[in-house]
């Protein structure tokens, strides 16, 4: 077994659920969460375009560390931008097709399109029937 965990843009989420179903997995735990990757201080509209305009105004309404650093130059700045974090147990063979999924929808070629990472599972275990293994994941 294989956790799949994959963060993506809020914006991409609708239809990267569709591409997991579609790919016969419709079985996933999603999280809402922040972050930065390279961009490291890029703005609101060049990290991410579907960000509304009403985000960048209320962090300039309510200062902080970073905004602060933006408006006196100082170097350096970390906004921290809001993601999707999707994790996925599947059994092995699956892997391929389902990170396949996630990348062709997510993948538009700007900052910001996301991670995929692939981690082994020991066990798997189903609370409710004591169930194990990919018996537990499906």
């Amino acid at each position: 077994m294989k956790e799949i965990t994959a963060i993506i843009r809020r914006d991409k989420l609708p239809e990267t659920k569709k591409a997991l179903e579609e790919a016969g997995y419709p079985s996933v735990t999603i999280q809402s969460v922040e972050g930065r990757g390279k961009q490291k201080g890029v703005l609101c509209s060049e990290m991410d375009p579907e960000m509304p305009e009403s985000f960048c105004a209320a962090v300039k309404l309510r200062p902080t560390p970073a905004t602060y650093a933006l408006e006196h130059a100082l170097p350096k700045v970390a906004l921290y931008v809001p993601k999707r974090l999707l994790t996925i147990i599947v059994p092995d063979e699956m892997v391929p097709g389902i990170v396949n999924s996630i990348i062709k929808v997510n993948q538009t070629g700007r900052h910001g399109d996301g991670k995929v990472f692939v981690c082994h599972v020991e066990e798997s275990l189903r609370i409710r029937t004591g169930e194990k293994g990919n018996e537990a994941i499906s």
